[in-house]
């Protein structure tokens, strides 16, 4: 089954269509190449992806195992690099205070958070700076 639909709307512009849900997210180039950033770049959205997935894989962990998780923010820096332009590193600062886990439930959490499909896929082709707090 297809996922999803990009089209091209002129000015390195996109929107991207979710099938199943309708959902859409328009993407900009960077102003940094030659875009207007007035919208989500693709590597933007990869950034903001690791984060997300995360805190998913979180939530069911939390679920599956009767671990309270009500909260949870995270703030997520994309830093690229050249030759060839990539990104080079992911900044997330995760914030899971409010859920009054004890260290040990923190530590497993984020154990299957880090696990994440979106982290499987990067590997060690992006290097990951995390910053958490839970208490």
């Amino acid at each position: 089954m297809i996922t999803s639909e990009v089209e091209y709307l002129g000015n390195l512009r996109t929107k991207c269509t979710h099938l199943s849900s309708g959902t859409e997210i328009l993407t900009d180039a960077p102003i940094d190449n030659q875009g207007k950033g007035e919208a989500f770049s693709p590597t933007d959205l990869v950034a903001t992806a690791y984060a997300s997935c995360m805190i998913t894989i979180i939530g069911i962990y939390c679920r599956e195992h009767s671990i309270r998780f009500d909260s949870a923010k995270a703030s997520v820096q994309k830093i690229m690099e050249a030759n060839p332009r990539r990104i080079g590193k992911i900044i997330i600062h995760m914030d899971f205070t409010g859920n009054n886990w004890s260290d040990l439930e923190a530590e497993k959490a984020l154990r299957a958070g880090k696990a994440c499909p979106v982290a499987k896929t990067l590997g060690d082709n992006v290097e990951v700076e995390f910053s958490i707090v839970y208490k």
